[in-house]
This record gives C-alpha cells, structure tokens and sequence, in this order.
C-alpha cells in the first residue's frame, strides 16, 4: 500500500507534484476548482536496474496500485526520449508480470501487441531477441488503424492530450492502456477497439 508523504490542498488546475512524487488527486469540485491532493513517493528500485527501467517502471507500479488516480502529467522531450531509448526486452517482463498477477497470459499480452502493432509472433520474438529500444520497436511497427480510439489515463497521462510531436510517447501509452485494460479484467473483444459501423 502506498501511503501519503502529506497533503496539499490547492486552487486552479494544473498542479506539479514536488520532486520525487506523484500526485494522487482525492477530491474534485468543479464549481469551484477546489482541488484536494495527496504525494506519493515513487517507488525505489536497486541501482543495478534504474538506468534502464526505473522511468516506465515506477509508472506502471504506480498505475497498478493507483489505477487511474493519478494527476495527468505533461510529456517532455526528455521523457520521449528516454523512452525511444529504453529496450522493449526490459520491459516486456514488467508487462507479462503485472498481468500474470492478474491471471491474464503471456499468449494474452502478445495478441494485444500484435494487433497493436501488425507484427506476427516471430517479428515480435525477434524484437526481443534483438534487445531492440522502443524507437526501433515502433519504427518497425504498422500500427493498428484503430489505435486512435484508444483513449483514456494511463499512468497519469491522459493519451488523447499527448501533443502530436511526442508520437513516439504517445504511441506507447496506447499500447500500455491495452494491456492496463487486459489486466484489469476487461474483454477482449472490447480491448481490441474496432469502428462503430
């Protein structure tokens, strides 16, 4: 359980949490924009793994814990490129861990990257094999006509506000709401969006 470091109360929107935290919204009143927060640390991880994985990890862990509590926080150059250069191969772990917790599968994860992404079981292994970066694994990808009805929070970052020149980012995002859903327990057949005819 993540508990509050303290509480904050403030007026307006667009509010940064101090550094080191996350800001977990408690309270919204829309007549007048009272807005009652909470900061969490993010979780530590061993100083062996942080240059790889601590960014994307402490968000998912965050995200499993707090679902869609968290404030939507803004993307920066420097985030998109820390992702472009993590390795998808280090991740995908993080993914296949947090659903089987949720006794969702592996053959689960890949059908939603897969249709995600158009690549086939082999071209997805080989990613792996190939410890290829998420700038590598999306410049090969044929995204999914459909991704654009992807929509929604994903660890606090609301994916359809996500500015067009952060594509990379965004395209991530997408594919972790995929699989936040899965975990989650929703159907397939909803995660896999298609147009309403």
């Amino acid at each position: 359980m993540v508990e509050p470091t303290h509480q904050s109360r403030f007026i307006g929107e667009g509010v940064k949490p101090p550094k080191g935290h996350f800001g977990v919204a408690l309270d919204k009143k829309r007549k007048n924009k009272t807005i009652s927060l909470s900061f969490v640390r993010r979780p530590a991880l061993p100083a062996g793994r942080r240059k790889q994985k601590s960014f994307l990890a402490s968000t998912l862990r965050l995200a499993e814990l707090l679902g869609d509590k968290l404030i939507n926080m803004k993307v920066t150059a420097e985030k998109n490129e820390k992702v472009a250069n993590m390795i998808f191969a280090s991740i995908y772990p993080l993914y296949l861990n947090r659903l089987e917790k949720n006794e969702r599968t592996k053959e689960e994860l890949d059908q939603v990257i897969k249709w995600f992404t158009g690549f086939d079981q082999d071209a997805l292994q080989a990613l792996i094999d190939e410890k290829a970066t998420f700038r590598t694994f999306f410049q090969k990808a044929k995204i999914n006509p459909n991704a654009h009805l992807i929509k929604g929070v994903v660890c606090g970052y609301r994916i359809e506000e996500i500015a067009d020149e952060f594509e990379l980012y965004k395209q991530c995002r997408r594919m972790e709401k995929l699989i936040d859903e899965l975990a989650r327990g929703r159907k397939m057949e909803k995660i896999l969006r298609e147009e309403k005819k």
